[in-house]
């Protein structure tokens, strides 16, 4: 990858090689239940962790915001990031076809305020509501000399039933590939999104205009759409019947629409020729901070929030559409391992880029 991301603060070499230790040292704890109710399953590269539970998987996994609450910081907004959060762990979790029940949710600060608490939690009240998920429980931590402004992460605890548990087998060359348009930056990759507009505009980047309507900061703020519930739809929540077969499902978070896509495509690779355009305050700051086509990809969602694997567009489109997220058939699944992206980036519009796996 590229530079800047780096030059932002993240390196992703090192985040990928603490993932793999981190792992690799949880797995080490699955024997202690082999055998037992409770057992958990092996997943590796996915986006869940999911335990036995006799006819049905107890799915968990966590997540956060990110910096981009640092945003909210710096323009004293907060009444959207609840649906970031929501959306970073539900989405996961329906990666497998899960239903997520509950969320428990932390906050660690450096000062208690009910001006920052109370909108984060009225905001992510809504989501949940929207969503049909609880929030039986949660943590705030004062920590003034170890956190500078706020950080919120959450666990989510789904279930779904045996039968109907996706993990992507089934996929195989000439199946379709689905991509669910975003609303925006969603929560990912927002170390890069704060440096370019640093370096742009100083310390009062999120006040600066993005047009004659708004500023940097709103925009960088548009939360999240939370996909759980639609595809939940089609995939049906527990005990209920499916409505059509999806192969696989995979989250563009971290690592973008490439560094996702090939942890549900097995041996097989993609060709995307008919992705989502990248939406404009991206491709702006592409040219802004040059950022290569390639890196944005890597980094960003470039307009494509969730990816699926199915041959039955119709069904999902019609949805999708009841839902108010659109919804295009990007390209297909490969023998040839990769994928293979015709970029819609700044710098190299109509080109192919090859991201290897």
């Amino acid at each position: 990858m590229a530079g800047l991301y780096k030059k932002s603060g993240v390196d992703i070499t090192m985040g990928d090689k603490c993932s793999a230790l981190a792992y690799e040292a949880a797995k080490k704890t699955f024997a202690s239940r082999k055998g037992m109710f409770g057992e958990p399953v092996q997943m590796d590269g996915g986006f869940t962790g999911a335990l036995d539970f006799g006819d049905y998987f107890l799915v968990q996994n966590c997540d956060g915001v990110g910096s981009k609450i640092a945003i909210a910081d710096a323009v004293g907004k907060y009444d959207t990031l609840g649906y970031d959060l929501l959306a970073m762990v539900a989405d996961d979790a329906v990666c497998v076809g899960a239903e997520t029940i509950a969320i428990t949710n932390t906050i660690d600060t450096n000062k208690v305020t009910s001006k920052v608490i109370g909108p984060m939690m009225e905001g992510l009240r809504k989501a949940c509501v929207e969503q049909k998920v609880v929030v039986p429980g949660g943590e705030i931590a004062e920590m003034p000399s170890l956190v500078a402004g706020n950080t919120w992460n959450a666990s989510a605890v789904g279930i779904v039933e045996k039968k109907k548990f996706i993990d992507g087998k089934s996929v195989m060359p000439g199946d379709k590939i689905i991509g669910l348009r975003s609303r925006g930056f969603r929560s990912n990759g927002f170390s890069l999104v704060r440096h370019v507009l640093e370096q742009t505009y100083g310390v009062n980047c999120y006040s600066k205009a993005y047009d004659k309507k708004t500023t940097w900061g709103k925009i960088a703020l548009t939360p999240s759409i939370i996909y759980s519930n639609a595809l939940l739809e089609l995939l049906g929540r527990y005990k209920q019947k499916r409505k059509c077969e999806i192969k696989a499902l995979a989250h563009v978070t971290g690592g973008g629409i490439p560094g996702n896509i090939v942890r549900v495509l097995g041996d097989y690779g993609a060709d995307l020729d008919n992705i989502w355009a990248p939406h404009d305050p991206m491709v702006q700051l592409q040219e802004m901070g040059k950022v290569t086509d390639k890196e944005a990809y890597e980094v960003w969602n470039m307009g494509t929030g969730m990816i699926l694997v199915s041959n039955e567009f119709s069904k999902i489109e019609k949805v999708m559409d009841e839902h108010g997220i659109q919804a295009r058939i990007m390209g297909e699944v490969t023998k040839e391992r990769g994928v293979r992206l015709v970029s819609q980036g700044f710098f190299k519009p109509g080109k192919q880029l090859i991201f290897e796996d």
